[in-house]
């Protein structure tokens, strides 16, 4: 019997506020001294009250917008009540019935809901103790919870990618995995082939679900998924049903591991939070918000194929790193490179294959180091580097001199290469050459 995976997804992202979703914290906790972020507030102390941070309101409507969501005209916070060492309070200040945006999608993949909430502190294990951090108590968290549309590993794998690019081009997180930032939390289920329906429908889908819990890395979400699709798999062929539960991911062990009994919505004893009145936007409110919405990842890309030419691969990589993708627009936006007739896709080869970091590397110099390059693209590059490499080496005391800060010994060296290429080549181009080598020395 074949079965195939039901698999929703909850991502968690934290709001690069500046203060917490609740008090007036620095939201910035991470690397911080364990429990110095803090105050009564997201400590849960008794008599201590939240006031929301109007930012990460506008944050999680602005993302809402992004993904096409329906922004409710009013929306309220809730208790959701629970007990765990990481919440002191007994409940966490969540979202429950009336969250701030319903429907949207992104790609295929339909998204339920998107809704603000309060993180939880952190536990560290250390031997056989266990300590709490409260510094990531209360910063502000954005939860996108799907429909369970996904079919494959393949297709969460490229949905949260997705996602991630979007919350950056935004603005509102740096959505750093390795930081806990982005979190993933798959549900997964399994269901005989035949038994299928449409994804509109939710008739069909089993009667259970499996809940992974706070998955920080791309690659141990595929893991923790691949596995749980397997383990699922091999017990429904014994005729056996999973257990509606949570579990974990064991990172070492490549397997996941049943924390608890997985909770409904009930059990969580959500009332309306009463120390908090109903937020409520008007249409002029949510349209001002609207405008803020940058050229999202799908659009940036399309353009740099249409308008400056750039291929599939070429625009795909530059869409997904930022500091690349700034750096090619401001390059191919100067003038010298379009009084250069220097194209975008010739641009675009620079800055991925030859710019390495790209913090602290300014569009005009890019310019300048491909307009020299052209120049002297009439010489045989590797003739003209064997060159250089020569006269580097049958010059050590001008390259001393050079790194001692003489700069006419850089002329002294360019001036031999050039006088043994019969001066063919761009004196600018040879010199930044023999900058790059020398540094490398």
């Amino acid at each position: 019997m074949n079965y195939e995976p039901i698999i929703g997804v909850e991502v968690h992202v934290e709001l690069a506020t500046k203060s917490k979703m609740f008090c007036g914290c620095p939201a910035d906790h991470f690397g911080k001294e364990p429990n110095s972020v803090t105050c009564p507030v997201c400590l849960g102390l008794p008599g201590a009250l939240p006031v929301p941070n109007i930012k990460a309101v506008e944050w999680a409507i602005l993302l809402g917008l992004a993904l096409g969501c329906t922004i409710n005209e009013e929306s309220k916070f809730d208790r959701k009540h629970y007990f765990y060492p990481d919440l002191p309070k007994g409940y966490q200040i969540s979202q429950y019935d009336q969250p701030l945006a319903t429907g949207g999608s992104l790609g295929n993949i339909r998204i339920r809901r998107v809704h603000l909430e309060e993180d939880t502190g952190k536990l560290q294990h250390q031997g056989n103790d266990t300590f709490v951090d409260f510094n990531r108590s209360g910063v502000p968290l954005a939860e996108i919870v799907t429909e369970p549309d996904f079919r494959s590993v393949d297709e969460v794998d490229l949905f949260v990618k997705k996602l991630q690019q979007m919350v950056r081009y935004l603005g509102i997180s740096g959505a750093d995995m390795e930081k806990g930032s982005m979190r993933i939390e798959p549900s997964i289920s399994m269901r005989k082939v035949e038994s299928r329906k449409s994804k509109v429908e939710s008739q069909g889908f089993p009667n259970y679900r499996v809940e992974i819990k706070n998955i920080n890395s791309f690659k141990f979400a595929r893991n923790a998924i691949a596995y749980e699709i397997e383990r699922q798999t091999e017990m429904l062929k014994r005729g056996e049903t999973p257990t509606q539960q949570t579990r974990g991911f064991v990172e070492s062990k490549g397997i996941t591991v049943a924390q608890r009994e997985k909770e409904e919505a009930h059990d969580y004893r959500y009332f309306p939070e009463p120390d908090i009145p109903p937020m409520r936007f008007t249409n002029d409110y949510v349209e001002k918000i609207k405008m803020q919405i940058p050229t999202l990842p799908d659009e940036k890309k399309n353009e740099f194929i249409e308008v400056n030419k750039l291929s599939e691969y070429q625009a795909k990589i530059l869409v997904g790193d930022m500091g690349k993708m700034n750096l090619f627009q401001g390059t191919v936006s100067l003038a010298s490179i379009n009084q250069a007739n220097i194209s975008g896709a010739t641009v675009a080869n620079w800055v991925i294959n030859k710019v390495t970091d790209t913090s602290g590397v300014v569009p005009a110099h890019l310019a300048e180091q491909i307009i020299a390059s052209q120049k002297i693209s009439n010489v045989d590059e590797t003739l003209l580097l064997e060159i250089i490499h020569k006269i580097i080496t049958d010059n050590p005391k001008a390259v001393e001199d050079y790194k001692n800060g003489k700069e006419q010994a850089l002329g002294f060296l360019v001036g031999q290469v050039l006088r043994q290429i019969k001066g063919k080549g761009d004196a600018q181009g040879i010199s930044a050459i023999i900058k790059r080598l020398i540094q490398r020395r």
